[in-house]
């Protein structure tokens, strides 16, 4: 994304699409669908209640009904409304009746008798009630309002920055402007990054105590990308490098004014100074209706031997995950992060076509996410948000269930003031020294004329 966004994340109230993998919606499947934050006063355009769909498949909830706890106040959902899987849709009650401080949400089926779900309060609210984790957790008054979208909810605990404090410039003045994003390390020694506008892809390499594009190989000022067939202007938001290939996550096309949620493959090692995509999936049809300048912002790759080892769950299937479940899938699944939601989609992707299916879908724990970061020697899966958040991160891991689940948020390094930060990257544990090992932020409205900053992580194992 280029521009500094509000510190409130609005998600789209429209109609929500169906993932590839996803049957159609079912109007009688009521378990999966949950009231997930209620709004009773003060809220935008009024009150709300806003549902969630916990489940793998899409409800048809058309002319449900949401009462308060008077039998005659009655808000009935629209004809033709399907909420999919994942996904969040708020409610404007307050155009049928106001709720009050001391009051209830009720959540009914079109049959106007059968009880899906309800939360009762005795006053109201500071913010917002929602569930912690969203659809699944107890209610609670949330952090901030998240209308459409992912609950602000309170740490399940809450830390100082695990490394050192100190924060240092990472590159030379001015040396890529604006617009810098995701970034991902291949190895102690080499760094990729992506430029969201133009969509630029670079090689960097260590210059002293700093790193720079790369001088050889036609790096030296990073090469713009295409999408499949040499088309459009990808504005390249993350970047991962994985054993399958180099990839990177776009939200829109710079050339248009349209949404275009896609996983592009690059193949680096082509001299050309236009890399064309070597393969695209287009995740529009499987993701919640984005505005053009909020959708996929981070991309991570886990390895299969991982998820399989610790038990992570197919949400597709209903069982353990099984990588033979999805042949030509490479060797282990990507996970998308959203900006407008703060939802992260794990995906499997044929690698020699364009198809793909969803297998998980969880919070990051922000409103928001920038970027994603798995570090193989303890298992997290790292959450980055920007200065919507404050500049936190946090880590997840995989629960008893096999969901990926919130365990730590911290604040960053004291050193460190609240940029922009939308990509985040840690070295490998080779790089450990004196028990620490870098990682980098990447500042996307170059404050100061630097993008790129370092500090330290803790090396534990």
């Amino acid at each position: 994304m280029r521009t500094r966004r509000n510190a409130s994340v609005v998600a789209a109230l429209a109609v929500l699409g169906l993932g590839l993998a996803c049957a159609p919606a079912s109007a009688q499947d009521t378990s999966t669908v949950r009231i997930n934050e209620v709004e009773s006063s003060g809220g935008s355009p009024g009150d709300w209640v806003e549902l969630v769909n916990t489940g793998t498949v899409a409800v048809d909830v058309s002319k449900w009904i949401v009462k308060d706890d008077d039998n005659s106040h009655s808000y009935k959902i629209a004809s033709g409304t399907s909420l999919g899987p994942g996904a969040f849709l708020a409610l404007d009650v307050e155009s049928a009746y106001g709720l009050g401080s001391a009051d209830s949400a009720r959540l009914y089926a079109a049959d106007g008798s059968t009880l899906v779900d309800s939360y009762a309060w005795t006053s109201h609210a500071t913010t917002t009630y929602g569930r912690c984790a969203d659809g699944t957790g107890a209610f609670t008054t949330t952090v901030a309002a998240t209308r459409g979208a992912a609950n602000a909810c309170s740490s399940p605990s809450s830390a100082t920055w695990p490394g050192g404090t100190a924060v240092t410039v990472a590159d030379g003045s001015n040396v890529f402007g604006t617009n810098l994003s995701g970034l991902s390390y291949e190895s102690a020694t080499v760094l990729w990054a992506v430029r969201n506008g133009p969509g630029t892809l670079y090689r960097l390499v260590p210059n002293g105590a700093t790193w720079r594009p790369d001088p050889a190989g036609g790096w030296a000022s990073g090469k713009t990308l295409r999408f499949a067939g040499g088309s459009g202007d990808p504005d390249a938001e993350g970047v991962v490098v994985t054993p399958d290939g180099t990839f990177v996550i776009t939200e829109r096309d710079n050339n248009g004014s349209s949404s275009a949620p896609k996983i592009l493959r690059f193949d680096t090692t082509s001299t050309a100074a236009t890399l064309n995509a070597a393969a695209e999936w287009n995740l529009t049809a499987d993701l919640p209706g984005l505005p053009a300048n909020a959708g996929p912002e981070a991309v991570s790759w886990i390895p299969d031997t991982f998820l399989t080892a610790h038990g992570f769950r197919d949400e597709h299937t209903g069982a353990a995950y099984a990588p033979a479940s999805y042949p030509g899938h490479g060797s282990g699944l990507f996970f998308a992060g959203v900006e407008n939601n703060g939802m992260v989609y794990a995906y499997a992707l044929t690698q020699s076509g364009s198809a793909y299916t969803r297998v998980a879908t969880f919070s990051s724990g922000f409103p928001a996410v920038m970027d994603l970061e798995f570090e193989p020697a303890t298992g997290h899966l790292w959450a980055a948000c920007d200065d919507t958040c404050q500049g936190r991160t946090a880590t997840l891991d995989l629960n008893v269930q096999g969901t990926f689940a919130v365990t730590r948020t911290a604040d960053r390094p004291s050193g460190m003031p609240n940029y922009n930060n939308e990509g985040f990257a840690i070295a490998p544990q080779s790089a450990c020294t004196g028990g620490l090992k870098p990682v980098l932020w990447s500042d996307d409205t170059n404050d100061a004329g630097h993008a790129l900053r370092a500090g330290t992580l803790t090396c534990t194992s």
